[in-house]
């Protein structure tokens, strides 16, 4: 069983673009988790007009950030194997697929390339690993260049019971994510498009930015991270003992 998870907030102008290029590649008895934080948009209204059974939407925590709200879908999912999901992007026609074929070879973490666009899709940036200077290495995503983008990333049900619940004043929920299965579990980068990264000036991702911090601020951060991920690994061991 596959689990989309999106949180959704003020999406009615790309929320139904999204659904549509995910509902196709799922089957019968996946489903599509939305945590609607309190739109005002009409977005709920526009999801329910899908009338589609594999969509559940729900009232998210309303705490004003889209961290609290992904970590409510990702609590909800039943799913195997779970996917986020921007409201403001477009899956390509082979993105379940891709990511599918390399979380059965083992991996518990998988993230596709994608392309970046603008709000209408018009392609900027052919490879946001490229664009983005993105690669493989847990410490060089932990410490010099976040590629941890929520969006293409796709995973295993026990990192997510790894990774939940999270710490309070994580950065973002993908790279908590993706720190946490790149220091305890296996990560692998996919070298394909997969996907369309809208940047539309309110993207909840803070990748393929430049960061406002300060040296010092970033520091911080990144010190804070390591804390953070051993503080987990008696969880950690714990799911892994009970997978055996």
């Amino acid at each position: 069983m596959i689990s989309v998870c999106i949180a959704s907030y003020n999406g009615a102008d790309y929320i139904l673009d999204q659904l549509k290029s995910i509902l196709p590649q799922l089957r019968a008895n996946d489903e599509i988790i939305v945590s609607d934080d309190h739109s005002t948009d009409g977005t709920p209204d526009l999801v329910r007009s899908l009338n589609d059974s594999r969509i559940r939407l729900v009232e998210g925590p309303c705490k004003g950030s889209p961290i609290p709200n992904f970590e409510y879908a990702l609590s909800l999912a039943q799913g195997d194997y779970i996917f986020l999901s921007d409201q403001d992007d477009c899956w390509m026609p082979n993105k379940v697929a891709t990511s599918i074929e390399a979380l059965k070879k083992g991996y518990d973490l998988v993230i596709t390339d994608c392309q970046v666009t603008d709000k209408n899709l018009n392609v900027y940036a052919p490879s946001f690993f490229t664009l983005n200077k993105t690669r493989q290495g847990k410490y060089y995503n932990l410490y010099i260049k976040n590629g941890y983008l929520g969006g293409c990333m796709a995973f295993t049900k026990r990192l997510r019971d790894a990774a939940l619940p999270f710490p309070t004043d994580i950065p973002m929920h993908d790279i908590w994510i993706g720190n946490v299965a790149a220091f305890y579990f296996n990560v692998l980068f996919i070298n394909q498009t997969c996907s369309y990264f809208r940047r539309t000036g309110n993207n909840v991702s803070t990748s393929a930015g430049k960061s406002k911090n300060s040296l010092s601020t970033k520091i911080a951060i990144r010190l804070k991270g390591t804390r953070q991920l051993l503080q987990i690994k008696k969880r950690v061991k714990r799911l892994k003992k009970s997978d055996i």
